[in-house]
């Protein structure tokens, strides 16, 4: 099994690259910023796995959890991306206070049962596998889950969310809560 440490590493000699919310930036809202042939996405660590992305295609917000005035310096999401239900992952009340009228939202099937209805009815929920296009991104859902047996029950295989962004041929990969899988090794252009 690769850590953290060994993934960055070679991540860094494939000349891959990540986007981790740092602690450092988080407190600020400091931008890893990255120039793309459809102009530059710059993202913003919250804290733990929410973060704000801000693209020529719409303001992303990924995982949001925490109190809402967290977003406060950033514009409205136009997309929301939920990974999965665990409380450092998807809070309801966080939801509901940052999703606005013409707000978008991406979940997984878990978390789209626990909605209240306003929110089911303007959420899309997609499985491992499922494909859709919202403010022409196209979005990805990659398998997240726990390949160790004695963490399978945390995260199991087939439940939770990563996403693949495509911005025009720049992809960007959200892990959500995940292992090594698979999965994520067969990811290619990232």
């Amino acid at each position: 099994m690769i850590n953290r440490r060994d993934f960055l590493v070679s991540s860094a000699a494939a000349g891959g690259v990540s986007v981790l919310p740092f602690q450092v930036n988080a407190g600020a809202h400091g931008a890893d910023v990255f120039s793309t042939s459809v102009g530059d996405i710059s993202v913003h660590p919250i804290s733990h796995a929410s973060f704000v992305m801000q693209t020529p295609r719409g303001v992303l917000y990924v995982d949001p959890v925490g109190d809402p005035s967290m977003y406060g310096d950033f514009p409205d999401a136009d997309l929301i991306l939920v990974t999965h239900e665990h409380g450092d992952h998807f809070n309801a009340d966080t939801l509901g206070a940052l999703l606005k009228g013409n707000t978008g939202l991406i979940t997984n099937p878990a978390v789209q049962a626990k909605l209240t209805g306003d929110m089911q009815a303007r959420a899309v929920s997609l499985a491992n596998g499922d494909k859709h296009n919202a403010l022409e991104i196209g979005v990805d859902a990659i398998p997240a889950y726990n390949i160790t047996p004695e963490r399978a029950n945390f995260h199991p295989q087939g439940r939770d969310n990563g996403y693949v962004l495509d911005f025009g041929g720049f992809r960007v990969y959200v892990s959500g809560d995940t292992e090594d899988t698979p999965e994520m090794r067969a990811l290619e252009g990232i």
